[in-house]
Parts: structure tokens; sequence; C-alpha cells
């Protein structure tokens, strides 16, 4: 039996430098349930949405959770932080090992366009292995809206995707119908973990390889801890969601060139005619 114990932080975040509190939050955490492998924080958790913080990896703050992960023996996702790299900010997700060792970065591929302007899109899907464990996928928020990210982890044998998310619009009951279609579409746990106070609305969502929903939270300040069977994911992905849809297999097997997916892709006329990507006007 493959289990692993991972808490969501969903944290009521004001905007600003919360590392120290975050460090006080996945240490508190820790210490109430010692059996946790992996702590996960939403999508720019330690300074919010303000550009002047963006710094180059590795930097401090990376070499900051690298300690606390060292020093409380976890794994540990600290949410999202706006990296600089030469002329372009990217947002980007860290994965810190028990050794304090990054071992991953992610760069959302879909910027929150035209709201979260003066960021790029990153270039890869990102997975990572936990020895013994599984292999885990991440992205970032309005990645989940966009099908193929997903697919692209689960291709790679992601059989966990973690979703630090910040989310603060009347569009978060949408994004809890794509956590769980994410989650069935591609067999998979799917944790959508999101901020609540200032920052976000909170509501985060667990959801299973069958689509099922292991836990919402409410709009408060919550720690989430579960414990995921990766032996199900197995079985799911093996026998099909309730015995019946292998879509994994399917898609494994069926050869189609969609013209969407061509490099270089094809025109569409009809996506075309949508117009620029822009924000709406106000009468309009």
């Amino acid at each position: 039996m493959r289990n692993f114990s991972i808490a969501g932080l969903q944290l009521a975040l004001p905007q600003g430098d919360n590392r120290d509190r975050i460090a006080r939050e996945v240490a508190a955490a820790v210490q109430r349930f010692p059996w946790l492998d992996m702590i996960v924080l939403p999508e720019l958790a330690s300074f919010g949405s303000a550009l002047g913080a963006a710094e180059t990896l590795p930097g401090p703050t990376e070499e900051r959770y690298g300690a606390l992960a060292k020093k409380l023996g976890v794994w540990l996702v600290p949410g999202s932080l706006y990296e600089r790299d030469g002329a372009h900010i990217y947002n980007t997700a860290l994965v810190i090992d028990p050794a304090g060792t990054t071992v991953a970065r992610y760069r959302k591929i879909y910027p929150f366009l035209p709201y979260e302007t003066g960021i790029s899109h990153g270039t890869e899907a990102v997975v990572f292995d936990v020895p013994q464990v599984g292999r885990f996928g991440i992205s970032i928020c309005y990645d989940q809206w966009f099908p193929e990210v997903s697919r692209a982890l689960a291709w790679q044998g992601a059989e966990v995707i973690l979703h630090p998310t910040l989310t603060g619009t009347i569009d978060r009951a949408q994004e809890l119908v794509l956590a769980q279609a994410n989650a069935i579409v591609n067999q998979c746990y799917f944790l959508d973990i999101n901020s609540a106070g200032a920052l976000g609305n909170g509501r985060s969502i667990i959801v299973g390889p069958e689509g099922e929903v292991i836990h919402q939270a409410d709009g408060q300040n919550e720690v989430i801890p579960v414990t995921l069977d990766f032996d199900r994911v197995r079985a799911v992905r093996t026998r099909g969601i309730k015995g019946l849809g292998q879509m994994l297999k399917s898609f494994r097997d069926t050869r189609v060139d969609f013209p969407c997916y061509a490099s270089p892709a094809a025109e569409s006329p009809s996506l075309r005619d949508l117009g620029p990507l822009t924000l709406p006007e106000r009468g309009r």
C-alpha cells in the first residue's frame, strides 16, 4: 500500500510579506499532525500579487523555505511567487523535499490574462517523484481551465496534481467543477488549495480519482489534512471509474491528429473572430 499524507493550508492572508506567518502555520500543522508528509500552500501566498516582490531563483525566499522543510522533515510546496528572470517575470511554484532541496520549479503556463498583466507564460508541464510513493504534477490557478495542462501531467505519469490557487472572484463555483473534471478525466487526485481572507475566498477542494469530493473547505482559515492512496489511482486507471470508463487507456490507444494541436497549429477562423484578449469594455 502506497499512502501519502498531505495538508493543504487555506490561510487567510493579507497582501504583503507573509513568510513569517507561513512558517508558523506550517510548523503548527506538522506539530498537530506529525504524520504529515507534505504541506501545500496557495498561489502567491508569500507576498500576494505585488510584482515588486519578484525574486530571482534560487533566492532568499526559496532558501528560507528550504531551511523550513529540512527542519520539519517534510515536503513543502509553498504556493508560488513571482520569479524575475532577466526581462521576464513568471508565476512560479516551488517543490522542496525534506532535505531542503528544491526538486522542481513550475512556471504557470496560463497567467490569468488580461488581469494578471506583466507576467510571462511558462512552457513546460512539470512532474516530480516522491521515492517509494509515486509521481506528482503541479499546476497553478488558471491552468485548470485548460484541460491540456492536466492531461500533459497525467501523460507524464502524474497520479496527483497539486494546484495552488488564488481566487477571490465569483467564478470559484466554476473552479470547483473544474477540479472535479480534471480529476475525473485524468483518473487522479486533484488538490486545489486556495487562499482565504483578503487574498481569496477559500473553498479549497480535494478530489479523488473517481471525482469524489474528499473535502471542500468553507471561506475561513483551515488546515486540511488528508491521506492519499496511490494504489487506488492505479486500480481506477486499470479497471476504470466505477469499473467503467478507462479514459487514459483510450487516449493512449486512439491515434488522432487534432488540427488544434498541430505544430504549428492550424488557424481557427471561429477563434480568430473572437477578437483580441482584452478587458471587457463598459457598456458592452
